[in-house]
């Protein structure tokens, strides 16, 4: 994929529109999780630190887009970052004469943060007089939201075409998504697999059938599995099942045969009768759920059989948890897997993380930082891994 980035543009004496994903848990006006704020800090420090002025923004939440609400208002965010020393206020709306106007009084170096662009409905509808109001702001566009890439919002696309020409570009964040995920996708290092786990086949149907033909392997865990498994006529007890989407396994695996990737099931489980933290579990003799039981995680024969392929494998994208993770009986499936693919990260094999449960996961077992990418990205992620086209990311072509 072609992309222009900001190590292809000079931004000195420029007033850059920087679309981030600022978009923090915030309870009682503090800052619970500062992740994606600080994830975007390296390319607004950049700007700043070569002479350019920055316009800011990002969506909060979900506000009624009516105005300004306060519960949804980006001022805690503002104090985040002031907190870093930047020399920023917080803009007294989100488009507008005034707004623009404290646009044009920044000096190189300072930063105006936009209120809550949801704010406005113009921005989850696309209205090209909202794209072009966030347009005046600026003269350079630098995209730093994988997160909200997905979206045919305004300030995600809409406004794109409103810039000045070769002035819209990807920030670090964003290009480092792309080159991670666009590695696996495209230009993988053979073997290559696949992790999927969660709770339904049809949250994960568009990305399993994409790697039919790529990967060599798919390795199904999480409550999915149950759809598969009683597609197969194996007992599955009181398991969460897809009674729907019974057919859809059953073509599934056909197709994966067809297309020459391997499609592995769990051929045991952890199983209990209710998922709580102080059940007693039995572990399957097979693959067959016995009844009045449910299967909450992977059994050991499985993970052994998951740990060999994640150890042949030089390529590897992680996008769900084998089994109910947060309770501890139900855990050790789930982080035996992460470990095993730090342990292959470690060793040179290109590991990739997606998916919020599979970061969660990854940051339980403690070995994200050995991860080789762990992807901020969310949907944005599963819809790029699907081949889906996403608007942020073509706007930038």
């Amino acid at each position: 994929m072609s992309f222009r980035t900001l190590r292809d543009i000079k931004v000195e004496g420029h007033r850059v529109f920087l679309r981030a994903d600022l978009n923090v848990p915030i309870k009682e006006g503090v800052i619970k999780d500062a992740t994606r704020i600080n994830e975007t800090m390296a390319t607004l420090t950049h700007l700043l630190e070569h002479g350019a002025s920055v316009v800011l923004c990002s969506h909060l939440g979900r506000p009624k887009g009516e105005g300004f609400e306060a519960e949804f208002s980006m001022a805690p965010v503002a104090e985040y970052l002031k907190g870093k020393g930047l020399d920023l206020r917080l803009a007294s709306g989100v488009t507008g004469e005034k707004v623009e106007a404290e646009a044009a009084a920044l000096k190189p170096g300072q930063v105006l943060l936009l209120e809550n662009l949801r704010f406005d409905k113009g921005e989850t509808k696309n209205k090209p007089e909202f794209a072009q109001a966030l347009a005046r702001l600026a003269d350079t566009y630098v995209d730093d939201a994988f997160g909200a890439s997905h979206r045919a919002h305004a300030s995600v696309s809409g406004m794109v075409p409103f810039m000045p020409a070769g002035r819209a570009v990807a920030g670090f964040l964003m290009e480092k998504e792309l080159k991670a995920l666009g590695k696996v996708m495209h230009d993988p290092e053979k073997p290559l697999l696949a992790v999927m786990g969660g709770s339904k086949v049809s949250d994960k149907i568009d990305i399993i059938r994409h790697f039919f033909g790529k990967a060599d392997a798919i390795l199904i865990g999480g409550a999915m599995t149950f759809t598969f498994l009683k597609a197969k006529g194996i007992a599955i007890g009181n398991s969460l099942c897809e009674d729907d989407k019974l057919e859809l396994a059953t073509a599934l695996m056909k197709e994966s045969e067809a297309a020459g990737t391997r499609l592995l099931l769990p051929s045991d489980h952890v199983v209990a009768a209710a998922i709580s933290a102080d059940a007693e579990c039995d572990i399957t003799q097979d693959a067959a759920v016995p009844d009045g039981k449910m299967g909450l995680d992977i059994g050991p024969e499985t993970v052994a059989a998951y740990a060999g392929e994640i150890r042949k494998a030089r390529t590897i994208l992680w996008n769900g948890p084998m089994g109910v993770f947060e309770l501890e009986p139900f855990a050790s499936g789930t982080l035996t897997m992460a470990e095993e693919m730090a342990d292959a990260a470690d060793k040179g094999a290109f590991v990739v993380v997606g998916g919020g449960d599979s970061v969660s996961a990854a940051n339980k077992a403690g070995v994200t930082k050995r991860m080789s990418h762990v992807s901020t990205g969310g949907g944005a992620s599963l819809e790029f891994l699907s081949g889906l086209e996403l608007p942020g990311v073509e706007a930038l072509r």
